[in-house]
């Protein structure tokens, strides 16, 4: 079989550090992280952090009631961020939406908190009067890519990963590899999460965040041998995927072609992550681009300052690529944005790529002796160019994925 090429066509975020690039990138150039105190997570008693990275975000006023009353807050968020992204592609109400040739592949953790709490509310108190028509919908694993199908007219294939952390990266790794394998000419891809207290009682219970309560500018830490743990965020990252001769035939601008992804599960602990499976999962991307460990010019990290995760985690990438190729972690500005993770910290690393410099890892000022000897960007943005960047993430369950991104020369 012919196997077609990939490319980004349009991307777009929002996240706790801004919500278009430019106000992204000034963050990360001036080392400013969206790190705050959450005062109302005081009334969860037994709650041992009080640090979230809430994004900036509130319903677009154009979009009506009826088109949101199936939407909690992550769905909204999914749908507004696919909305930039294919006007950024300049395929907004183009008809190759309603064709049947563009699939969607995106996913959350989970879906609307406040959903989850009208069923609670009948498990625990024996009644039904919380709940109506749209509690599941808002609920339901695949709310986002249902509701940016719905909102959008797209009626294609639909893949729903969630997968935690791996819920955006393998979004956009199996819309790849159906453009490929010629299954659709176009995918929406991503993932996206709301923030609410539960997800933080997660790993809370797992003594895996950050109590730095009183200083939410100095945590999360990646790397660092003075982390105390993660902190959660959340946001929506979408990325328009396109085969390339569709893509050259309406004039599209490409912003960096898909080459590489592999994907593969530990099948050993829950949320133990295993080092070796990590490696391999690197190894397999390089595979399918059919690349050396060496031509890769830049790792985006998972990086979410847990001492398990950052020690397996450098270890494995010391295993493929030694200790000479850059690394940050996205996470350090953002908190651990789960389903939305792996979309954010491709559309940065993408955008850097282009504009030939890499941020450096917030609050990384001594990295942890237990960590794997790497090029870690301390300090500032680091100026860099290079053909090929790598984005990794891992999540609960044991899931692993890595993607890779070649620079677009026209």
């Amino acid at each position: 079989m012919l196997k077609k090429r990939v490319v980004v066509t349009g991307m777009a975020g929002i996240s706790p550090i801004g919500n278009d690039w430019q106000q992204v990138a000034t963050q990360l150039k001036m080392q400013a992280t969206g790190i705050q105190f959450m005062p109302d997570w005081n009334k969860y008693e037994g709650l041992n952090t009080r640090l979230g990275a809430p994004a900036n975000f509130t319903k677009p006023e154009h979009y009506s009631r009826k088109q949101t009353r199936s939407m909690g807050r992550v769905a909204l968020m999914a749908t507004c961020a696919t909305e930039l992204a294919l006007m950024d592609a300049a395929l907004l109400n183009d008809a190759c939406l309603y064709s049947g040739r563009m699939g969607i592949a995106y996913g959350s953790s989970s879906g609307s908190a406040d959903a989850i709490a009208e069923f609670g509310y009948m498990l625990l108190n024996h009644a039904t009067n919380g709940l109506n028509a749209t509690s599941y919908i808002r609920m339901m694993g695949h709310t986002a890519p249902v509701n940016i199908g719905l909102f959008f007219g797209i009626n294609g294939r639909i893949y729903t990963t969630s997968s935690a952390c791996t819920s955006s990266s393998q979004g956009i790794g199996y819309g790849y590899e159906a453009i490929k394998y010629g299954q659709q000419d176009l995918m929406v891809t991503g993932g996206a999460e709301e923030l609410f207290a539960s997800q933080a009682a997660v790993f809370d219970t797992l003594f895996a965040t950050s109590t730095r309560n009183d200083e939410p500018n100095k945590s999360p830490r990646p790397f660092d041998r003075d982390r105390d743990g993660l902190v959660i965020g959340e946001g929506a990252g979408t990325l328009i995927l396109e085969e390339l001769e569709h893509a050259l035939a309406r004039g599209a601008r490409i912003y960096a072609e898909v080459v590489g992804f592999g994907t593969n599960s530990d099948g050993r602990h829950v949320t133990q992550p295993d080092s070796d499976m990590m490696q391999r999962a690197m190894c397999l991307a390089l595979e399918d681009a059919g690349l050396n460990a060496a031509e890769i010019g830049y790792i985006s990290a998972h990086g979410t300052a847990t001492q398990h995760g950052d020690i397996a985690e450098s270890h494995a990438t010391a295993a493929v690529f030694g200790a000479n190729t850059p690394i940050s972690a996205l996470k350090s500005f953002t908190g651990h944005t789960l389903g939305a993770c792996g979309a954010l910290e491709a559309w940065t690393a993408i955008n850097m790529m282009n504009e030939d410099w890499f941020h450096a890892t917030a609050n990384l000022e001594n990295v942890d002796p237990a960590c794997a000897s790497l090029d870690y960007i301390q300090g500032e943005s680091r100026r860099l160019a290079c053909e090929y960047v790598m984005s990794n993430n891992f999540a609960f369950g044991g899931i692993n994925t890595s993607l890779i991104f070649k620079r677009w020369h026209s």
